[in-house]
């Protein structure tokens, strides 16, 4: 499964949120640990504000907060916030997919839809981070995306 650009980002900015969600997190500090825009990153935050899944704090010292319980939020609510999951619609559209094969074909793909949508429904946030800490014990050492993106940028 591809997700696009936002999800991805969304699921990273929800996933660092969550991991303290006493902590306010600014960010420009969420964008360089990821290395992605601060621009791009405020539009996926204020998708997932609207969702109540974020809370914006201004003034000094404001950032993000999570705000939801990460036992019971789980991929698919975040990915839908942002794409189609599932919407296999699209398909009865394409040339051939009236024929025995396109609707044979339309089974197995509406199939390994369901299999997706019921997979990232049952992994949680808290499911999430137990895996994200599982690889920093795994990779201890391992720089920051955002950091060593920057340090291939200076080397060249």
């Amino acid at each position: 499964m591809k997700l696009q650009v936002a999800t991805r980002i969304a699921l990273y900015a929800i996933l660092q949120l969550a991991s303290d969600p006493r902590k306010q997190f600014a960010a420009a500090e969420i964008a360089e640990r990821f290395g992605i825009s601060v621009n791009h990153l405020a539009k996926v935050l204020r998708t997932l504000g609207r969702a109540g899944l974020v809370e914006a704090l201004r003034g000094a010292g404001g950032g993000y907060r999570f705000r939801a319980n990460a036992r019971r939020v789980t991929l698919l609510e975040v990915i839908r916030l942002f794409e189609a999951v599932g919407a296999g619609d699209h398909a009865e559209r394409e040339p051939g997919a009236a024929s025995s094969e396109g609707r044979a074909l339309g089974r197995v793909v509406e199939e390994i839809d369901d299999i997706a949508e019921a997979t990232l429904g049952s992994i949680t946030l808290a499911t999430m981070q137990k895996l994200v800490e599982d690889e920093r014990r795994e990779r201890p050492k391992e720089p920051q995306e955002g950091v060593a993106r920057a340090a291939g940028q200076r080397r060249r």
